[in-house]
């Protein structure tokens, strides 16, 4: 991957971008309405700007190197050993339908070892280089902090294929100690799960001689069978007591207890998001985990439920548009809100009030500070070639599109590679500025433009749902007799829709600022603009002012005769 450019004036504060920052949802084969495995990621960093990322597949000599730079700064770390093959990634999704996303929760502070090699993203993109499988992969990221050291906070990783979903949670021993201590759960095929910046494994079956679905890492690479569905690092408990951590029976050990202790935030900015897309699979199993997230009692939810419906492609990117519409904490209501019924509230998250107490503001999935989002789709019923799907978008869920990238495309669209533009530099041909700019204008009025970016964004989508069934068909037909042919046409019908969507949101934002300029809004007739005798001027303009809660609640109460307006009665009163 080639250097990603950041706010290099801005790397002291990362730990504190990264704080709260992330989300993933994960749904298993025979939860997902059509058999696939989905895993969602969104990358939110003030800091980040949104690409996506290709490693093409490669083969290398005996005795050769990888140089590692951490992924968030791009310091260099140091080199370890280069395997033999590594295969085509794009994004967080490689050629076999493998698939690594992750959260960070941070976790104990004094657990970071400064001196590894690798960090959690170095750890997500070598590591997808070189898995076939979901088990590979965990095995893989095992085996390279064990060998040359883990050098990040705590994090949730999730990882898929076609047949399985798991969550694996991990963090480092201390300074100078090689390894991490993690817990690896693979999610029953017919559930849902998820996690955002919290640690979500507490207490996990313990390997015995009764227990054949359990084993810890002394035994890793019985991780092949099929019935294993746990695995640990044979140390996780023994740390937990060497630091004072844990002094209980090993049976009650809970690993996010433990290595990330629940506070307010955890719970009330991070599982809070988890909670969300739990309720929109099953909102009746969910009514009593309400009081958990709203901080009045401590039962903590499950790491899976079973969904109600099938959740579909279209499910998740909707879970991954949420600001809470719906619940208890609608972010479409309220104080905030403004005079435009926005769903997002300035910076930063917690503030306090003139005399000194905190007070916060929701943290919902979807959200301004998006570098990057993705909906994996692994679909195990087609050849691998054709199978995975990467639905990739850059800036915030809410105002963006979902791009179909196959996984095995050999280039990226030029609108979405990390070369075209960057955190300092505006290119009109970069989709992330684009969509910025559209989401930007959303932003400051939200209940007149966001209707419109809606109904764009369904358009767009239903019309690439049609596209992808039929390059499905096309490339089956040509992997029949040339697969360079189905890759390249694969790779050609993922670019070309990635340019036409960066066409549609200039288009789109263009008309935005049209129809909306200053505060008023244009009308129109037959997808025209109005005009006053044939001319250039606007023949309807319409000023829709304030909501009339806005009015109310923030305008007249708080001051009722600040700002009434007098009758002509009174005005002759005056002395």
């Amino acid at each position: 991957m080639k250097k990603k450019i950041i706010l290099m004036m801005a790397l002291i504060a990362i730990g504190v971008a990264q704080a709260n920052a992330c989300t993933n949802f994960l749904v298993g084969k025979k939860a997902s309405a059509d058999g696939s495995t989905i895993i969602s990621y969104s990358a939110d960093s003030y800091w980040l700007y949104g690409a996506l990322y290709h490693y093409p597949a490669a083969k290398y000599p005996v005795g050769a190197k990888l140089k590692v730079n951490e992924w968030d700064t791009g310091k260099y770390l140091g080199e370890i050993d280069q395997v033999a093959e590594t295969y085509n990634v794009i994004g967080n999704m490689n050629e076999w339908q493998v698939t690594i996303g992750e959260t960070t929760y941070g976790g104990r502070e004094e657990l970071v070892d400064t001196t590894g090699i690798i960090d959690y993203g170095s750890l997500i993109y070598i590591s997808l280089q070189r898995s076939k499988s979901a088990r590979e992969a965990i095995y893989n990221m095992v085996t390279l902090v064990e060998k040359y050291g883990y050098c990040s906070e705590g994090e949730s990783f999730s990882i898929g294929d076609p047949n399985e979903i798991w969550i694996m949670e991990m963090i480092g021993k201390g300074p100078g100690r090689k390894g991490a201590v993690w817990v690896a759960r693979r999610i029953p095929d017919d559930c849902v799960s998820g996690h955002a910046n919290q640690a979500r494994i507490t207490t996990f079956p313990l390997e015995s001689k009764k227990d054949k679905t359990t084993i810890s890492s002394k035994n890793l690479k019985r991780i092949f069978e099929p019935q294993i569905t746990t695995i640990y690092a044979n140390d996780v408990i023994a740390l937990a007591r060497e630091k004072k951590y844990f002094e209980g029976k090993d049976s009650e050990f809970s690993f996010s207890d433990t290595y990330n202790p629940l506070d307010f935030s955890g719970v009330r900015i991070c599982e809070a998001r988890v909670w969300q897309f739990f309720n929109r699979c099953d909102p009746e199993a969910m009514k009593e985990y309400i009081s958990y997230i709203e901080c009045k009692t401590k039962k903590r939810m499950p790491l899976w439920i079973k969904p109600k419906q099938p959740v579909g492609v279209w499910e998740v990117k909707a879970a991954m548009r949420d600001h809470y519409e719906g619940t208890p904490w609608d972010m479409s209501k309220g104080m905030g809100t403004g005079g435009f019924g926005s769903v997002y509230r300035a910076t930063p998250l917690f503030y306090k009030s003139a005399d000194g107490t905190e007070y916060f503001h929701e943290r919902p999935v979807a959200t301004q500070q998006t570098g990057f989002t993705f909906v994996a789709q692994m679909r195990g019923s087609m050849p691998r070639e054709v199978g995975p799907i990467l639905w990739f978008g850059v800036d915030d869920a809410t105002c963006n599109v979902y791009l179909p990238m196959y996984a095995n495309i050999t280039r990226v669209p030029k609108s979405l590679d990390e070369e075209t533009a960057n955190m300092l530099k505006f290119s009109w041909e970069s989709a992330f500025w684009v969509n910025n700019w559209v989401a930007n204008m959303v932003y400051y009025r939200y209940s007149d433009l966001m209707p419109v970016v809606q109904k764009r964004q369904v358009e767009f989508e239903k019309m690439l749902d049609e596209q992808v069934a039929y390059i499905d068909k096309e490339a089956m037909r040509l992997l029949n007799s040339d697969r360079a042919k189905a890759i390249a046409f694969l790779t050609n019908n993922s670019c070309e829709l990635a340019e036409k969507a960066l066409g549609s949101w200039r288009e789109l934002g263009e008309y935005l600022m049209v129809k909306f300029v200053d505060g008023v809004v244009k009308g129109e007739e037959n997808g025209h603009f109005k005009q006053m005798n044939g001319t250039t001027i606007p023949g309807e303009v319409v000023r829709p002012g304030y909501s009339p809660e806005y009015i109310e609640n923030d305008l007249v109460k708080p001051n009722p005769n600040r700002f009434r307006s007098l009758t002509k009665e009174e005005m002759d009163k005056r002395q």
